[in-house]
């Protein structure tokens, strides 16, 4: 099968930094992968080469087996949603409105029927909004929908902004740091809805630095250091490569295998 976001030996380059080397990264439908790494390691660099925002200097991202295209707008409309590390919601708006701003991708009305708010206007506004407020139930928030969204709390900001890119009906959704900032109890609960996304068939790609819910959550890790992959696998076997937690605790190989023999041979004894 072929899978539905390919990366192909994707590199990054800015004036004489390579922010990115040869990276290569499968998500398959209905899959859920984790991308992790020290700051600057490239992982929000690589979402943007994933989404548009970037096109890559060399290398090739493939949606569903045809090149991504070019124009974030048009990565949109192709099946690739998004949310940023940064909450990018419009403060003043309500939050039913910050997810029709979402949902309007998908409304095909013609320029005469919206200037004149003809009857396809008006019934595409109305599927719009009904749309609108199932995402919101999905995700918790349908008894808020008049609220502001500058007034919910930082963890509904954040199921906010889930729904308003699921709004546009992707087949694949990235994620940026979704549980920046949340306490365990608001962590769980995305962790739980990231699981709902995935059975509704839309396939996710997660950055985090919380290394335990990468690794309770994702079917496949990716590990980034310094644009490069490190390793790739599944969460076993990347939480086991030494070459991991030497990236993240800064010690020799040696000395990270030798701990790592010494917890499996008192774990056996």
């Amino acid at each position: 099968m072929t899978p539905v976001l390919q990366a192909r030996d994707v590199s990054m380059v800015f004036g004489g930094l390579a922010a990115l080397k040869n990276v290569s990264l499968d998500l398959d439908e209905g899959k859920i992968v984790g991308l992790i790494g020290p700051n600057g390691a490239g992982k929000t660099t690589f979402f943007n080469c994933l989404t548009g925002l970037y096109t890559p200097t060399t290398g090739q991202v493939l949606l569903k087996g045809d090149p991504l295209p070019g124009d974030p707008a048009a990565v949109t409309d192709a099946g690739v949603a998004r949310t940023f590390q940064n909450i990018r919601l419009f403060p003043s708006m309500t939050v039913l409105e910050n997810v029709l701003l979402g949902r309007h991708v998908r409304m095909k009305q013609g320029p005469l029927s919206s200037l004149f708010h003809g009857p396809a206007f008006r019934r595409g506004e109305a599927a719009a909004r009904d749309r609108a407020r199932e995402l919101l139930a999905f995700v918790g928030l349908g008894k808020v929908e008049d609220e502001l969204s500058r007034n919910l709390p930082y963890g509904d900001q954040r199921r906010l902004e889930i729904a308003r890119a699921l709004a546009t009906d992707p087949a694949v959704l990235l994620l940026d740091e979704p549980t920046a900032g949340m306490n365990p109890q608001e962590t769980e609960a995305a962790r739980q809805l990231i699981f709902r996304i995935r059975d509704t068939g839309v396939s996710v790609v997660v950055i985090e630095h919380d290394t335990k819910f990468i690794f309770t959550l994702c079917d496949r890790v990716s590990v980034l250091v310094q644009g490069e992959l490190l390793v790739e696998g599944t969460p076993d076997e990347v939480r086991g490569d030494p070459r991991v937690v030497e990236a993240y605790l800064g010690k020799p190989p040696e000395e990270v295998e030798a701990e790592l023999q010494a917890v499996q041979e008192g774990e056996q004894s």
